[in-house]
């Protein structure tokens, strides 16, 4: 008698009331770093704008800026440093998602993929406004960039984003049966892109042997084609696009799969024990 009765909705109706869901998913991750979303964003954009002036002062300490492709230096850096933090910021946002056992979970048209989805645009939206301002800040104040092909060199951000979701995505399925292994080894894989992204040297000039260390990475793929897209005077012969696409959908199919049996198994009393 006191029950009320849904009625039941369309195709269009459920895509836009999830995208609303969504929209306001994101705000909420997105205002996680600080109430301020302004905030958080500036936070972001300085913590692009560090990590460029320690590679260019760490470069010219060396005297290494030479060996570099001819063109633009901060360019160059920018190309691998931007892809690098846009695909750790997708790891760590999809793998840090509300779980099954999360609280906001309790609220009905809440899910877990939701959660996931606003993490990981949420991740995007952040780094994409933080590569805009940085790259218009130094063509106003410094010099005027020039990029060959800007399009394709972009849609290597997308790409390094859905790389790093791919992975936030297994990591987050095995996070509720592996705690301790997946902080630690989440922060191993971060840490050793710091080097193994390939965004402190040039992938042509490497030997054979070395390359080997390196071509298992889709960050160094992603990153190399980056830089081939956007200077006019760099062919990369070593990586390719596909490798770096194929993974992320073999890793996004184990992740889905991961998460699924993970979602049926989940319990509010998992870490009674640890």
């Amino acid at each position: 008698m006191f029950q009320s009765k849904r009625k039941p909705k369309g195709g269009i109706s459920i895509v836009l009331s999830m995208a609303e869901l969504v929209y306001h998913s994101i705000v909420r991750s997105v205002r996680k770093q600080h109430n301020n979303a302004f905030i958080a964003i500036g936070i972001n954009v300085m913590q692009t704008a560090m990590f460029v002036a320690a590679f260019y002062l760490m470069f010219t300490i060396l005297g290494a800026k030479g060996a570099a492709i001819r063109g633009d230096f901060l360019v160059y850096l920018m190309t691998g440093i931007f892809l690098y933090l846009t695909h750790i910021k997708a790891i760590g946002s999809v793998m840090g998602a509300e779980g099954p056992a999360s609280p906001m979970m309790q609220h009905a048209p809440m899910n877990t993929i939701i959660a996931i989805l606003s993490g990981a645009l949420g991740a995007l939206y952040i780094q994409v406004l933080s590569l805009f301002l940085v790259l218009f800040a130094y063509h106003v104040a410094w010099s005027p960039i020039s990029i060959d092909q800007p399009v394709n060199a972009f849609l290597m951000v997308v790409l390094s984003w859905f790389t790093g979701c791919s992975l936030g995505l297994v990591f987050l399925a095995i996070k509720p049966w592996f705690p301790a292994f997946v902080a630690l080894a989440s922060q191993l894989y971060q840490r050793a892109n710091m080097l193994a992204s390939g965004k402190m040297f040039v992938a042509n000039t490497l030997p054979g042997y070395m390359l080997a260390m390196f071509d298992w990475n889709p960050l160094f793929h992603t990153i190399d084609q980056a830089r081939g897209f956007a200077f006019i005077n760099y062919n990369p012969r070593y990586s390719n696009w596909e490798y770096a696409f194929w993974v992320a959908i073999v890793l996004i199919m184990i992740g889905l799969m991961g998460e699924f049996y993970t979602r049926r198994h989940a319990s509010l009393s998992w870490n009674a024990r640890r």
